[in-house]
């Protein structure tokens, strides 16, 4: 699929919008409903976003359908999903049938990437550098560049030097790598290593998976889904959108219980756990207790019936212990469960090993394999599932700079401070959606697009009316979020882990709440600050 070639297009928009994911497809979707001249820039072949870039083995969405998509209606009214969590593969189709319907592409350009953009304060409007040295100039920038655009891959002594493929899940080559009959390494074990695993496991001669924390990693329950039923299904999907997009919403569509995981009789609080685990996905992270989340006591029922769930499928005990260890590595849920079909099992396999990092850490990586501190463990493809520079790094890969000439790198390089995570100041005209201090991890993509979106777009409408050409956050108002957002964060579980949410991932970022933990308060938040005439905003 191919864009406007540079000089077919035009060049002077009221918006310019970066990103083709779920957030990106929606503005532009909105914004030309209402009138905006408006065109989006899309560094890869086709919408998707990252569903377009991430093709490794096993990919696959872990928020169930109809929650993870689009709540138009010309768009899920002649789309049916063949399974409860989709796989990389049909949500790539989903996104080629949204613009089908939609007509997007008309205003999209692929394969063509933003490398800088700058603020003329003469026009009130932004201009904005492509790789293939053309320049687009808009009153609004969005930037719609997702929370895991950028790899992260560790210093690894000798990376280089590895003779066979060797691959971050997020550059997976799009013709794909032969597995079969080799031996395969896995370096991590997040969300994207999780599903290579269950997937290297079958076809591998030998599998290594070096595991450096143990994830908490939960049963998907996939199931197929039948076609009729699902056709039938959506006399009532209108109002099943209705109660996701309307506050109280919850966590991917789950509300927790109100009573204290310690207030019950142990016999009820090990059925409301077994109902939610049986109920698969992210029921179990957050449909319990309402303490699960705050209270360490309360916390740790949870991760005994998870640990003791998953080490009954496990043969060897040493094994079971380095997968779900006896005693928590940190508190459940703070660091984000992957769902898994059938990846505690594959550890039964003769043909796959589990390297615990934490007593054998890698010395270096060699021309044929991975050198722990107690074995060299001779491999043909090395797969590096070692996460991203969240949140920030999409961002902050792009030479964006404020009125003063700083680029949005250097603001943020001793911490990230945002106004309702949508806005900088100093950065006119400047949004960013789901991206840092905005729900994000905590509120799927569709969801958070439309949330997070249709408020923006309501904010470029009062703007128009009012003759605004500029508007930024006032002054205080980023600090004043950032702290606010510190305080919800210290107040939780969360801030005792080391884990992206916490930027604690990558060496050198501040460790700081990135991902405001409900959308509930957010939305009031957006919502008061609409009511108030966008006073956290200098408009002008």
């Amino acid at each position: 699929m191919a864009g406007d070639r540079p000089a077919e297009r035009a060049t002077t928009y009221d918006v310019v919008i970066v990103g083709a994911g779920f957030s990106g497809l929606y503005q532009l979707h909105v914004l030309r409903q209402r009138g905006y001249a408006v065109h989006l820039v899309e560094a890869n072949g086709g919408p998707g976003g990252v569903w377009y870039a991430n093709r490794y083995p096993g990919v696959r969405v872990d928020s169930h359908v109809p929650n993870y998509e689009y709540s138009i209606e010309e768009v899920w009214r002649d789309w049916i999903w063949s399974e409860r969590f989709p796989g990389g593969e049909e949500i790539c189709r989903y996104f080629r049938h949204v613009d089908d319907v939609l007509g997007l592409s008309a205003d999209i350009s692929y394969d063509t990437r933003v490398t800088a953009a700058s603020y003329d304060e003469g026009a009130d409007a932004w201009s904005i550098d492509l790789e293939d040295g053309a320049t687009m100039t808009a009153r609004h920038l969005i930037l719609c560049t997702g929370f895991a655009t950028k790899p992260y891959i560790p210093d690894l002594p000798g990376l280089a030097n590895f003779e066979g493929p060797c691959h971050h899940t997020a550059r997976w080559p799009s013709r794909g790598v032969a597995l079969d009959g080799r031996r395969v390494g896995v370096i991590g074990t997040g969300a994207s290593g999780v599903q290579v695993v269950q997937e290297a496991a079958k076809v591998a001669t030998k599998l290594v998976v070096f595991q450096r924390t143990a994830v908490t990693a939960l049963p998907m329950q996939q199931r197929k889904l039948d076609p009729d039923h699902e056709r039938r299904a959506k006399q009532y999907l209108a109002d099943v959108f209705a109660r996701r997009n309307n506050p109280p919403g919850s966590l991917h569509d789950i509300e927790r219980r109100g009573e204290s995981a310690l207030a019950v009789s142990e016999e009820e609080r090990v059925t409301v756990y077994r109902d939610a685990w049986n109920e698969g996905g992210f029921h179990f992270w957050g449909g319990t207790f309402a303490d699960v989340a705050v209270d360490e006591e309360a916390n740790r029922t949870a991760y005994d019936f998870w640990r003791d769930e998953t080490r009954a499928r496990v043969h060897d005990p040493v094994t079971a212990e380095i997968l779900a260890p006896t005693d928590p590595p940190y508190p459940f849920g703070t660091k984000r469960p992957a769902l898994e079909q059938d990846y505690y099992d594959c550890f039964n396999q003769p043909n796959v090993e589990l390297v615990d990092l934490r007593t054998s850490p890698i010395t270096e990586i060699t021309a044929r394999g991975v050198r722990c501190a107690d074995a060299h463990h001779e491999l043909d493809v090395l797969v590096l599932a070692t996460g991203f520079d969240a949140n920030t790094g999409g961002l902050t890969a792009i030479d964006v700079r404020d009125t003063r000439g700083r680029s949005l790198a250097d603001r943020w390089a001793d911490g990230v401070d945002t106004t309702l995570g949508l806005a900088v100041s100093g950065f006119p005209n400047l949004f960013f959606l789901y991206g840092p201090q905005s729900p994000t991890a905590f509120c799927n993509g569709p969801t958070c697009a439309e949330r997070q979106g249709d408020w923006l777009a309501d904010l470029l409408d009062h703007l128009r009316a009012c003759g605004v050409t500029r508007i930024e956050p006032r002054p205080g108002a980023d600090q004043a979020w950032t702290e606010h957002v510190d305080a919800v964060g210290a107040a939780m579980l969360l801030s005792r882990t080391d884990s992206w949410y916490m930027a604690a991932n990558i060496p050198g970022k501040r460790r700081q709440l990135l991902n405001y933990p409900s959308s509930d308060a957010y939305l009031e938040a957006l919502a008061d600050c609409a009511a108030a005439g966008y006073d956290r905003f200098v408009l002008r």
